[in-house]
């Protein structure tokens, strides 16, 4: 085995001795939201290439500490470049960037003010959106249900942009971690914007399943019950690899 080489006068800890292997120095805080920005404006893309947004509908947003990043208003997403980071703090003033925020902050701060979410995505996909206009829930279609929390409700209408439609947006949202936006879309929170994202695409897929079979001439799609929706929630607490 090599002989472990060190120098002092690269030791900025002061101790007489080689750093420890393990040892990470705390990251820093431009790069952390730098980092956090170039994964918000990929996860911003990945929603137009899978079709869940046209154009520059919809929004993303992540919380690093006390500060929210977030898409701007009206840019298309493909345009952002690290130097357009654009920042608010939890009370809704800038405190990054130029651009303007997005026109849904509301609902963003929203979920950041009364959850321990870290990320949010809002949009506006089909059959997400055509669902919200034909039930107040949707139907226990799939147990992916269980995933966003249960059935999956929809937030009654209000004007894009507003307090009230964020006062909506949370009532609907108790206890769930999506909900469908009354002739409007989607928005789903997560401890990171992979699983936010993930979210929002399960939900969008489950809506597709109820569409897909309500439109079956003659034939009504076969439900859940509550008692098995609530099985299968059980089952996937234990989903995936441990941590």
């Amino acid at each position: 085995m090599a002989e472990q080489r060190w120098d002092a006068r690269d030791d900025r800890s002061g101790r007489s001795g080689p750093r420890d292997a393990g040892e990470r120095q705390a990251p820093d805080p431009e790069e952390r939201l730098a980092e956090a920005w170039r994964e918000l404006v990929a996860t911003a893309r990945r929603t137009v290439a899978d079709g869940l947004v046209v154009g520059t509908s919809g929004n993303v947003s992540v919380r690093v500490g006390d500060t929210v990043l977030v898409t701007p208003t009206g840019v298309p997403y493909e345009r952002l470049t690290p130097a357009d980071l654009v920042g608010v703090d939890l009370d809704g003033r800038q405190v990054r960037g130029s651009l303007r925020p997005t026109s849904e902050l509301p609902m963003h701060l929203a979920v950041y003010r009364t959850t321990d979410a870290r990320a949010v995505v809002h949009t506006h996909a089909v059959h997400a959106t055509a669902v919200s206009t034909l039930v107040r829930e949707l139907p226990l279609i799939h147990y992916v249900s269980g995933t966003l929390g249960g059935q999956v409700r929809v937030a009654p209408y209000a004007t894009y942009g507003t307090e009230r439609l964020a006062e909506n947006m949370l009532r609907a949202l108790v206890d769930r971690s999506a909900c469908l936006l009354q002739n409007h879309g989607t928005i789903a929170h997560g401890a990171t914007l992979a699983q936010a994202y993930d979210r929002t695409a399960q939900l969008e897929w489950m809506c597709r399943v109820w569409l897909t079979a309500s439109s079956v001439p003659g034939l009504t799609p076969t439900l859940l019950t509550p008692a098995q929706a609530a099985e299968a929630t059980a089952h996937l607490s234990h989903y995936g690899q441990p941590e």
